[in-house]
């Protein structure tokens, strides 16, 4: 079909490249969905135009470039003549099909002729506006270092999104229609030559049996094709930002994408997934390894905090420091409940003002977040229906549970609270540790498009968990997770620190 050209290997820092030849270029291309082949010219059959729809102006291909070859397609004989037929400056003609392949990825469209291989024109009409608003940054993961954009709810917008970050040939676009009513288009990215296709043909295979009739959003996707749909936990994740999309598909995970959603889901993912933030890639790791140990302290005192207080006051009163003895004493001289009904009063009023402040208009909401937490948090200790210490422990706990990057894990800590409350109440400390043996077990049993949830735990990996809980350095970050058993294993060659003295001795 092409004619082939000699295939050159060189060596670039230890890596052997192969350089594509043209059919190669094309037939990888055509693997991915917003990938486009016509033949515009009746005139001219082997006239053909190949482009990425979602890189591209397609304004100004339909107003200008093909009304062009239409009307003087007769003066069309070589590609040089484009030139004078096409009203655009950036115009160039080239046989190498390096160029070709880049201008592809630049927002190019490629003209040649089928019969005639040994020459392509490139027409630069990269929309570079495409995916940019004023409301395009991201709502609910905000960062304060890093990219801000965010995803839209246009299909055509987000995968532009990530090709303008992601200019590789090995970008694959799979396009899967859902819905029997609603005709939904989903895309599921990844990277082919480092994704395995057992994740991509598990999540082609889940969406393709789906019989539901309409979809509204990607999230509704998520619930049905996870793995387990009893559990509180999210076994996906999903974002708004293109930087952790990006992230994800490089290191060889699938993401969807579908129109009318501006979230992305991402998968296989893990527990220790949750607990990163894309932050912490652009902050040095001593910084970002404190921020995401600050965050799993977090989860797990926004989780146990409370119930360790019930188990302590109804149980095991012996642990309790003399000098705060007094203080708890005193506390809780006028309350009349036990501290089971104490805390589940407390922890249900939190979530109360919680729910009402995300579901009243901004300001709104703030204001009785703040001004409803004082007032009702001193209304009940003067009333004696609740202690003073409990009240700062519930708040610390709810504090506790914001640091959870991801909404949805972090809704999963809040409910977790309240079975141990109340494993608590009835067996103590006991009941703390039966509780968390039935949530290790549910966690080891999970699994994310096939891959298991709990890993590096469980499976363990001693080199995995500690990856898990810190941010290494990026010259030692060069590796791909092993549980996503990843094609490519290796991201890159990280560079050697090299003494300063030495590289001026060198030159």
């Amino acid at each position: 079909m092409f004619r082939k050209k000699r295939v050159r290997r060189r060596s670039v820092k230890g890596y052997e490249t192969t350089e594509k030849t043209i059919g190669e270029v094309f037939e990888k291309a055509k693997k991915s969905s917003d990938f486009t082949t016509v033949t515009p010219l009746e005139k001219y059959p082997s006239l053909v135009i190949s482009f990425y729809e979602t890189l591209i102006d397609s304004k100004v291909f339909f107003q200008s470039v093909l009304p062009s070859l239409k009307e003087k397609a007769s003066e069309l004989k070589e590609l040089s003549a484009l030139k004078n037929i096409i009203p655009i400056e950036k115009i160039k003609i080239t046989t190498d099909h390096t160029e070709v392949e880049k201008g592809l990825y630049d927002g190019a469209i490629v003209i040649y002729f089928e019969d005639k291989k040994e020459e392509y024109a490139l027409l630069n009409i990269a929309d570079h506006r495409l995916g940019q608003r004023e409301t395009n940054d991201t709502q609910n993961e905000f960062s304060v270092i890093g990219p801000k954009v965010g995803f839209i709810e246009d299909l055509s917008t987000n995968l532009h999104l990530i090709r303008d970050h992601l200019s590789t040939s090995d970008l694959i676009f799979e396009e899967v229609t859902v819905g029997s009513r609603e005709r939904t288009k989903v895309v599921l990215a990844y990277l082919d030559g480092v994704t395995n296709p057992d994740y991509v043909n598990t999540a082609k295979q889940r969406l393709k049996e789906l019989d539901i009739d309409v979809t509204t959003d990607n999230t509704q996707l998520e619930q049905l094709i996870t793995d387990d749909s009893t559990t509180p936990f999210p076994l996906y994740i999903t974002t708004e930002r293109v930087d952790r999309v990006v992230n994800a598909i490089v290191t060889g995970q699938v993401v969807l994408i579908s129109d009318k959603s501006s979230y992305a889901v991402i998968g296989p993912a893990t527990l220790m997934d949750f607990f990163s933030n894309p932050e912490d890639f652009y902050l040095p790791s001593i910084i970002a390894s404190f921020f995401k140990l600050i965050r799993i302290f977090g989860m797990l005192f926004s989780i146990f905090a409370t119930s360790f207080y019930v188990a302590i006051l109804t149980f095991h009163f012996e642990v309790i420091p003399k000098d705060l003895l007094g203080p708890i004493i005193f506390s809780r001289a006028n309350v009349p409940f036990p501290p089971v009904i104490e805390v589940l009063f407390l922890e249900v009023t939190i979530d109360l003002l919680r729910e009402a402040g995300a579901r009243l208009p901004t300001k709104i909401g703030q204001t009785l977040g703040i001004v409803g937490g004082i007032v009702i948090g001193q209304a009940t200790v003067e009333a004696a229906l609740t202690s003073n210490i409990l009240l700062i422990i519930v708040a610390l706990a709810a504090l506790s549970s914001f640091t959870t990057p991801i909404y949805k894990m972090s809704n999963a800590v809040r409910l977790l609270r309240y079975p141990f409350i109340l494993f608590a109440a009835i067996w103590g400390g006991l009941g703390i540790y039966v509780g968390l043996l039935f949530l290790i077990a549910h966690l080891a049993r999970l699994k994310s498009f096939g891959a298991p949830f709990f890993a590096p735990l469980y499976p363990y990996r001693r080199g995995g968990v500690a990856v898990s809980f810190i941010r290494p350095t990026l010259t030692k970050y060069n590796k791909r997770p092993w549980y996503l058993r990843p094609l490519s294993l290796k991201r890159y060659s990280p560079v050697k620190d090299k003494d300063p003295e030495e590289g001026l001795n060198s030159e």
